[in-house]
């Protein structure tokens, strides 16, 4: 891809996409935490606008209560939100391809034919072992 994506692009293919302040804030962490889970390949972004300013989709976080499908409890109305855990390993498989963040997040949010949805639909569907079989596809 020769052209960078802008912010209409960004948010027509991952929906929507919250600053890092505001991912801070859904998140009920600080700056530092959000630069930590980047930095720990938890979460990729992508800056886009004029100054360029990182953004994540909101995708990326998941309920609480929805964080391990194996166990999902009932739901809690402190509505406490967390990364996506099956997130970490999918993108640290696709850096390891050589991928760059704008590609990762490409693969993540469109439709794959090998699995007839997103791949961030199955992971929050807690079908990780099919999203890393498409992904090793990618070899």
């Amino acid at each position: 891809m020769n052209e960078l994506p802008d912010f209409s692009s960004y948010e027509a293919l991952a929906g929507t996409i919250l600053n890092q302040e505001q991912f801070a804030g859904e998140l009920g962490t600080t700056l530092k935490g959000v630069r930590s889970a980047l930095q720990d390949q938890r979460i990729v972004g992508f800056k886009v606008g004029s100054p360029r300013v990182l953004h994540i989709p909101q995708r990326f976080l998941i309920e609480a209560h929805r964080a391990n499908p194996a166990d999902v409890k009932p739901a809690e109305d402190d509505g406490k939100l967390v990364i996506l855990p099956s997130l970490q390993g999918t993108i640290i498989m696709l850096k390891d391809m050589s991928l760059s963040d704008w590609e990762i997040l490409t693969w993540l949010f469109t439709e794959n034919s090998y699995l007839s949805d997103t791949p961030i639909n199955l992971l929050h569907a807690g079908n990780r072992s099919a999203v890393r079989r498409a992904a090793h596809d990618l070899l």
